[in-house]
């Protein structure tokens, strides 16, 4: 079996530092930092409200950062056109509301579906490894094959809210398993991201062909505790079982 990889989220850094309006805390310090600690790639989501992440982020990081940056973009024109302008080696395509908190679930295939394999279609051209971020479902996971993506990142949102409120996780839990290999069976990669703690994570890695987690805020607030180096170690031990 591959090693599975965690990709590090550095969105709530830049969060902490909008807040005041200042130049700190820096998201690419955070990144060299996760990179130097362990991380197999940086997560950033270039929202169209710039709500975190800013251009000059993304464009300073690309610069510095040497592990596989991945760019979470919304399905629109304007997006397409800053992710091919500066080539991160992955594009995530997420669903984006602007009053939404945080991504509440996985993108509509269904009625994107024409959009998205536009896009996903630059984006190979441009040599950008392609990613969905969709529900555990099957239908879903067919048309993500359909529409010529590279992977699948599943939403694991609700399990990981079962699992805060201690609740009986066991169909979430199949549901999961059975997209894992279902995509697996059609030749995508399986990812797996939103809401993971260090004990929701403790449960995901023990399904076989998740490749990669995505995690970011879990570990950008157990930093303020533990520190970003412990946090990400963490994480590493966890996913490795």
């Amino acid at each position: 079996m591959k090693l599975r990889r965690l990709g590090v989220n550095i969105d709530h850094v830049a969060t902490v530092r909008n807040a005041r309006g200042e130049s700190y805390p820096s998201p690419l310090r955070a990144a060299i930092l996760a990179q130097k600690y362990g991380a197999d790639s940086i997560t950033i989501h270039l929202r169209e409200d710039r709500r975190h992440i800013r251009e000059y982020d993304l464009k300073s990081i690309k610069k510095k950062l040497k592990i596989p940056l991945n760019l979470e973009i919304a399905p629109t024109k304007e997006m397409l056109k800053i992710s091919i302008q500066y080539k991160p080696n992955y594009v995530c395509i997420v669903p984006e509301k602007r009053k939404e908190i945080t991504t509440e679930g996985g993108l509509n295939l269904k009625k994107n579906k024409s959009l998205i394999k536009d896009i996903i279609e630059k984006l190979k051209r441009n040599k950008i490894r392609t990613s969905l971020f969709i529900e555990p479902n099957i239908n879903d996971i067919r048309i993500s094959k359909e529409i010529n993506a590279d992977c699948i990142e599943l939403h694991t949102g609700k399990i990981c809210n079962l699992i805060n409120r201690k609740k009986n996780i066991n169909s979430e839990l199949k549901r999961i398993k059975n997209s894992v290999n279902f995509a697996h069976n059609l030749g995508l990669e399986v990812h797996a991201g939103h809401g993971i703690t260090f004990n929701s994570g403790k449960i995901l890695s023990k399904i076989k062909g998740i490749e990669e987690f995505n995690i970011g805020h879990f570990i950008i607030g157990e930093s303020i505790f533990i520190g970003i180096k412990n946090s990400i170690k963490k994480f590493k031990k966890i996913i490795k079982k």
